[in-house]
């Protein structure tokens, strides 16, 4: 298995830039700026799904994961990376389904270490970097952004792991107080959090301007665990397959509502049906920053101001993952979407053709919800089954209730976090206020390490030369990080 990047030049990519899996895995972002996908999506039979339907949770990771990674790791030591990243899961079915409704489920994506749908990535992703660079004796430099879960799961998957350090810019003031404290509690020498001075998406422009300093990032030996990393996508896949096998695949088809911001996790499930899951539909869920619903509406992609939200993990206006898509829309070609790119950070916007709109169409839809719509979701939700669902959880309910009767296929809501997590916005939802499990019981007393710097790319560089340990060059001795 081969990968590309999404800048690449042509419609068919030169194959000698061509890299395999362990080396996108530590290089995240592609040194053109692009992304990188596979060259050819690996292929599940029907034959194939039929007979992983009743495989647990882990085994079904191995077989969908390990087409990606090739020979780049030893089906041995994968197995046993995967094993280990599931084994404090606190449900034995890891992702179970809850029926909420008619034809309608709700797959709970929280049940990791802290608590969101990220952990079912990082927890690999972790190990897969404590693997590789072990075998080739290095050490990077990790630096990822956080619209609020992304952090903590990354934080809790790479602490206190000697061959990296981590970095981690969150907007300062705008994650929920659990989401802060999740990341900035964790006493790990090798763990640094910033509280930027701006939003998500100035984070993530931090985040892509520290890799884009090619001097910087060779020095740092710079490494990414956002969505950006393709290896956090094929960890995602992971579900999507499950849960559709549970519901009939290969058989029947099945929709998803997926709340979104920066498109990575529903582009994880759009992955899995270029593999050859049996998928009718995916229904993108936006909060007030709706540039994926409104792109889906017109063909425009349009940034505007990023606005507060009860779902503060989808207040984005660039949604990175995109570009993904937009190199299967326009043909795979790399000069396009990069010209495409150019242009949409320059002005602000770029719009498709209608013919290329279509062929998205044929996939997605997009929902919007705004604040006091994710509240009457929140009660409705609590009052028709009892149970406590996060604002975000909410939109992808609503957009599955809202649209999926369209659909004559079962539809899955993806909730993607713990209502404890958001607990202001359950309890003035519902009057309940959802509680900590065990193992967070005492967060809030738990002392707190991060340090506030302003939106200022020099800024940020300067504070992760000083505080990142010497890290390994490949082929070169350590050197001193000035």
């Amino acid at each position: 298995m081969r990968y590309i990047s999404t800048r690449g030049s042509g419609p068919a990519p030169n194959a000698a830039a061509a890299m395999h899996f362990d080396d996108v895995l530590l290089a995240g972002l592609a040194e053109d700026g692009g992304l990188y996908v596979p060259e050819r999506s690996p292929v599940l039979t029907p034959a194939e799904l039929e007979s992983y339907r009743d495989l647990s949770y882990p085994d079904l990771a191995k077989r969908v994961i390990a087409p990606f990674v090739g020979t780049a790791i030893e089906e041995a030591a994968l197995g046993a990376i995967i094993d280990d990243a599931y084994e404090d899961f606190d449900h034995p079915e890891i992702a179970p389904l809850v029926e909420i409704g008619p034809g309608r489920w709700l797959m709970e994506l929280f049940h990791g270490p802290t608590l969101a749908f990220k952990d079912y990535a990082l927890q690999v992703l972790g190990r897969l970097f404590d693997h590789v660079l072990a075998q080739r004796g290095e050490r990077v430099t990790i630096v990822g952004a956080t619209s609020g879960d992304t952090g903590s799961a990354a934080i809790a998957a790479c602490r206190d792991r000697d061959a990296l350090d981590i970095f981690i810019l969150h907007p300062h003031g705008r994650v929920s107080e659990v989401q802060r404290r999740q990341m900035t509690t964790v006493a790990a020498d090798n763990v640094h959090n910033i509280a930027v001075e701006g939003t998500f998406d100035d984070c993530q422009d931090l985040v892509k301007a520290l890799f884009g300093d090619e001097a910087f990032r060779k020095r740092m030996r710079l490494s990414a665990v956002n969505s950006i990393n393709w290896a956090r996508i094929v960890a995602q896949c992971v579900y999507y397959v499950w849960a559709a096998l549970r519901l009939g695949a290969p058989e029947k088809q099945v929709a998803f509502a997926v709340p979104t911001g920066n498109f990575g996790n529903v582009f994880a499930g759009y992955a899995a049906r270029e593999m050859g899951l049996p998928v009718a539909r995916f229904i993108v869920g936006s909060n007030r920053n709706d540039i994926l619903t409104r792109f889906f509406a017109t063909g425009a992609m349009e940034i505007r101001g990023v606005e507060p939200s009860l779902s503060p993990s989808m207040d984005i206006q660039i949604s990175s993952n995109f570009e993904r898509l937009l190199f299967d829309l326009l043909g795979r070609d790399g000069a396009r979407v990069a010209q495409t790119m150019t242009g949409f950070r320059e002005t602000g916007r770029f719009a498709l053709d209608p013919a290329v709109l279509k062929r998205a169409r044929e996939i997605f839809t997009g929902f919007r919800l705004d604040d006091a719509g994710t509240k009457s979701a929140i009660a409705r939700v609590h009052a028709e089954t009892g149970m406590l669902i996060d604002p975000h959880s909410a939109i992808g309910v609503e957009a599955a209730r809202a649209l999926g009767d369209d659909l004559d296929v079962p539809v899955v809501a993806l909730a993607t976090a713990h209502p404890a997590k958001f607990p202001d916005a359950v309890e003035a939802a519902t009057g309940v206020r959802p509680e900590l499990p065990a193992s967070l019981a005492d967060l809030y007393d738990r002392e707190e390490r991060y340090t506030v710097l302003p939106n200022d790319l020099a800024a940020i560089r300067a504070h992760v030369s000083e505080h990142a340990r010497p890290v390994n060059a490949p082929g070169k001795a350590a050197e001193s990080v000035t």
